[in-house]
């Protein structure tokens, strides 16, 4: 998301620090940048034409023109008035209710009832309390069905009621959740293909009936500036409390989300990052104006690895590198604890300098990494203690068990012998950088 905007930007302010002094002219080049970087992202242009003015006019201020260094300063100015754009303070969900209640409203295609079990992961994951999710789109086919599968994917409970009227099923549903000891109440409700008066009213009876704490509205990001219109509308009917923008990761402009907040005054609680189960992420401001910026999110970055990485493993690990007896039985369980944190190319994109680096467009074909993983499984536990016993046979054996090739193979243990080596030299203190 926002590759293009980021690299724009990141070239204005690359420029920025090479000033020792800015002056009108040059600010106005800068602005032009930026601007045309922000409208290309398909930003809407009255928040544009008001970013840019804040940003100019703090620049041309007399804190600037007097410091040391002008250039650094006109970045944090940017950085500061980008956050503000994307909402200012990141906004955590209101789960003070005892079941707490949340409704996910959205029109169809809009990925609300995936998004729903996403969020009921995330809320157990996060908080280590009991979801139910309630099936209220009696509407579209096979919906009930597929809130049902994803329940049974996750392991989460999902009270349905079939067809029957949904705001019954909502108060009845809630009831059952105070009964069984439920923490959240997740409703799913029925979607339109537009906005019309018979979807807005049954929402709004839901909402009278049961009160939800959150009402927060699923919208798919890839509709651009569209996605305005459909917030205001649902906002005017309903008192949202915040948006889920999904295939964020599949929209590289991602204009919307600099747009929302301010046009609307309805805060990005979540964000899709993929399609698993776990690809929904809390949205932060400041950290995802870092990641435009090219600052990298390190937070998020340590925040992934804490939850997926087992702790004492990682220390065993570490300690067998130290001591040089690193094989690939710890290379096995390091390739394990990587896939826990999602696909590798979006954890690079978390780094400081990414884009600079090339690694904001790094694909990781997931085929590899399988066919990296089955070579391994293929061979003995003798084997992946001692590698340098592979030798012709044992090759021949394991490409078959592996369903790939000798050159594979032998391509795979010629990599983890480089990567001993490089090991051996950090914990030596003697690793020189190449260049």
């Amino acid at each position: 998301m926002f590759e293009n905007l980021s690299d724009r930007l990141q070239n204005v302010l690359h420029k920025a620090r090479g000033y020792g002094k800015i002056t009108e002219e040059n600010i106005s080049d800068m602005m032009r940048e930026i601007r045309l970087a922000l409208l290309e992202a398909d930003v809407n242009y009255k928040v544009v034409k008001e970013f840019t003015n804040i940003v100019k006019e703090k620049a041309l201020g007399e804190e600037v023109q007097k410091s040391i260094k002008p250039g650094e300063l006109f970045v944090k100015i940017v950085q500061d008035e980008l956050k503000e754009l994307l909402g200012g303070e990141a906004k955590d969900l209101n789960l003070s209710g005892k079941p707490a209640i949340t409704m996910l409203v959205g029109l169809q295609g809009s990925g609300k009832t995936t998004t729903i079990g996403k969020l009921a992961n995330f809320l157990r994951k996060k908080h280590a309390k009991k979801p139910l999710l309630v099936a209220c789109d009696v509407y579209r086919p096979a919906a009930i069905d597929q809130l049902k599968q994803i329940g049974k994917q996750l392991n989460i409970e999902v009270y349905d009621e079939g067809k029957n009227d949904p705001v019954e099923i909502s108060k009845n549903a809630i009831n059952y959740a105070k009964e069984n000891n439920y923490d959240y109440v997740l409703i799913d409700t029925a979607g339109r293909l537009h906005i019309d008066e018979e979807l807005m009213d049954e929402l709004k009876n839901i909402n009278e009936e049961v009160k939800p704490q959150e009402i927060l509205l699923v919208i798919d990001a890839m509709m651009g500036q569209d996605a305005i219109n459909v917030i205001t509308g649902f906002n005017d009917a309903l008192p949202l409390t915040g948006v889920i923008l999904t295939k964020l990761d599949g929209d590289t402009r991602g204009g919307v989300a600099l747009s929302v907040r301010h046009l609307t005054n309805v805060p990005i609680k979540f964000v899709g990052v993929s399609e698993k189960m776990d690809g929904l992420d809390s949205f932060d401001p400041e950290r995802m104006a870092g990641r435009i910026l090219g600052m990298g999110d390190i937070v998020s970055l340590v925040e992934k690895a804490t939850e997926a990485i087992d702790e004492k493993e990682a220390e065993k690990t570490a300690k067998r590198m130290q001591e040089g007896k690193f094989d690939l039985e710890d290379f096995l369980s390091t390739m394990k604890q990587m896939k826990k944190l999602g696909p590798l190319e979006n954890l690079l994109k978390l780094i400081p300098g990414a884009s600079k680096m090339g690694l904001n467009n790094v694909q990781i074909d997931p085929k590899q990494m399988a066919h990296i993983e089955a070579i391994v499984l293929s061979m003995t536990p003798k084997e992946r203690r001692n590698p340098d016993i592979i030798k012709a046979s044992r090759k021949t054996r394991i490409a078959k068990g592996s369903g790939t090739s000798v050159q594979e193979v032998n391509k795979l243990l010629q990599q983890f012998d480089q990567m001993k080596k490089m090991m051996k030299q950090f914990s030596n203190g003697n690793f020189k950088m190449p260049f």
